[in-house]
């Protein structure tokens, strides 16, 4: 299988701990098959009623013990070994998924659920480790105890020894129908399982409105589905690979009532002694055994390499257009920026922007309204580069922003979006967002420049006050004033304004936008507003209508032509 490759391409890294984890399971075998010949030896001093060498069964049970305290060293041994194999492939597989996650395109995360990409860096790669360990473990052990037992059944009794090798094929073609069986079971239940997490996912993090929709009835129904359906694949799952194990016991047991048979009859003819017979019996229990552990640990292998393979399509799947290498770092960035003849849409069936053309200059305070889904936030996503026009091009300085390094492109732009995003950290941690260099001077005036720095005081530990994930406790309007705070300490020279006071009172808001004024000063800005009062001082307006451009002038201009910009206006005024 692919996936098993690609799991051994990953464990090669740690070579050496796999040779300490063979070289282990060989002492441990060896001694494991040493065992038999001190209990054979056992069996052999006795020669009679009352006639046993007790001096010779004391030095061998001595021996005995000795054997079994290292053999048991080896795999204590051998069991560490595994563990740091397998937690080191799998923090090494997770690295991968989640450096992938960071180039995904947007188009992959905007068509997957959340919840489902979560299970695939968490709960797939948690199952792939634990099939993977227990693959480890029992694999190097089973080959080495394979192999010694059958050199020493055929130089005890060939014959035997022939019939077991003959008979073992039975087990493993039994469990490798079971296995492909289970294979596909195991995918599905993974499947379900991310259906599941999604759900989840979403439904805590839209619990309010579940609440205010009285969605809940809805919600149990879909989830009582998809738990049902996991219930089931699983099941289905664990039942075909519980099958394995008994099934394979019963072909060694079988394989172990010949070996006894043909045993006892060599016994009788003289060709084997008790003590050899008792040997022949261990080895075979021991040849045995690996096929069992080994076909139950199928069972785990399936389940591993069917998580593996959603992981591995994950870390397969195609990233964004890499930066070109060559690309130089622009640091003299004024604020000019050109689109020409762009046409982009999400669905590639269906048209969104259409030879789109925009020139503006630098300082100039661009407003961008329309109604929704008009594609004024998709302007800013083509502006910022999240996503790479499908035809024409965008410059920013004379230099096609595909030509940029992103990180080059994104640091000369502030943003602040209708959608806030906080993480858990301390209100600093937040401000300045791994940002360095900064004094809690500047923060602070950050802060209250952006009008955040009332609140913040009035925090248990002020600026040093935890928040949890997205703002704890914090208000729709204080999260957004701590992501405009971010733009205040540290201006770049074009700004990105996305409904960024649509969460904030009227007359904070006011104070924000006299501030956003003396920001924007000599500063290109992009404001997308609704409120087209707060957009009366703009340069230009463009008032966008499926994807295009209709009307652009200034505010006073727009009115004037008593087209779509005026009847916007005018509609929010409407009683």
């Amino acid at each position: 299988m692919s996936e098993l490759k690609r799991v051994l391409k990953y464990a090669s890294a740690y070579r050496i701990l796999i040779f300490l984890s063979i070289s282990f399971a060989v002492v441990s075998a060896i001694l494991a098959l040493y065992a038999p010949i001190i209990a054979g030896n056992v069996v052999d001093c006795i020669f009679g009623k009352g006639n046993v060498d007790f001096e010779l069964v004391k030095k061998l049970l001595i021996r005995m013990g000795i054997v079994v305290l290292v053999s048991a060293l080896c795999q204590w041994f051998m069991y560490g070994v595994n563990n740091k194999i397998t937690f080191g492939v799998v923090r090494d597989v997770r690295k991968d998924a989640f450096d992938k996650l960071q180039i995904l395109p947007f188009e992959y995360l905007d068509s997957h659920p959340q919840g489902e990409v979560v299970s695939r860096i968490i709960a797939d790669v948690d199952q792939f480790a634990d099939g993977l360990l227990m693959g480890f473990t029992q694999l190097f052990t089973g080959i080495v105890t394979i192999l010694g037992t059958l050199v020493f059944m055929f130089y005890l009794q060939w014959k035997i020894a022939a019939m077991v090798v003959i008979l073992t094929p039975i087990s493993l073609f039994v469990a490798k129908f079971i296995a492909t069986k289970s294979y596909t079971l195991f995918k599905q239940q993974s499947e379900s399982r991310a259906d599941q997490t999604a759900l989840i996912d979403e439904m805590i993090g839209n619990l309010k409105v579940v609440k205010a929709f009285g969605h809940e009835d809805e919600n149990q129904e879909l989830f009582d589905k998809i738990n049902d359906r996991l219930a089931s694949t699983s099941l289905k799952a664990t039942f075909f690979s519980s099958l394995t194990n008994p099934s394979t016991r019963v072909v060694n047991n079988t394989v172990y009532a010949f070996v006894a048979l043909f045993g006892a009859f060599e016994c009788i003819s003289g060709k084997m002694s008790v003590g050899e017979l008792t040997i022949f019996l261990s080895y075979a229990t021991q040849y045995t055994k690996p096929f069992n552990e080994i076909s139950g640990v199928v069972t785990e292998l399936q389940n591993a390499l069917a998580c593996a393979r959603r992981v591995f399509d994950f870390i397969d799947e195609k990233p964004e257009t890499p930066d070109n290498n060559n690309a130089p770092v622009i640091s003299s960035v004024n604020g000019n920026v050109e689109i020409r003849d762009v046409d982009f849409s999400y669905d590639k069936d269906k048209e969104l922007i259409k030879d789109l053309n925009l020139s503006v200059s630098e300082g100039q305070r661009i407003a961008i309204v329309g109604p929704t889904g008009s594609g004024k936030t998709t302007i800013i996503n083509l502006l910022m580069r999240f996503y790479d026009v499908d035809k024409g091009r965008i410059s920013v300085e004379g230099h096609d922003i595909r030509d940029w390094r992103r990180q080059n492109l994104r640091s000369n732009y502030g943003m602040v979006l209708q959608e806030t995003w906080l993480r858990a950290g301390t209100i600093k941690e937040n401000i300045t967002l791994g940002r360095a260099g900064f004094t809690d001077e500047q923060i602070i005036e950050a802060a209250k420049k952006s009008h955040a720095h009332s609140f913040i005081k009035k925090l248990p530990d002020g600026y040093e006050t935890v928040i949890g994930e997205d703002g704890g406790m914090l208000s729709q309007g204080q999260k957004q004033l701590l992501c405009i705070t971010r733009i205040m300490l540290d201006v770049p020279p074009m700004l990105i304004l996305d409904e960024a006071t649509s969460s904030i009172d009227t007359r904070t808001e006011m104070k924000i936008q006299r501030a956003f004024r003396k920001m924007m000063e000599g500063r290109t800005s992009f404001i997308v507003a609704h409120r087209l009062s707060t957009i009366k001082e703009a340069d230009r307006i463009l008032v966008m209508k499926d994807g295009h451009i209709i009307e652009q002038g200034n505010h006073k201009s727009l009115l004037d032509e008593n087209g779509f910009y005026r009847k916007l206006y005018e509609s929010q005024f409407e009683q």
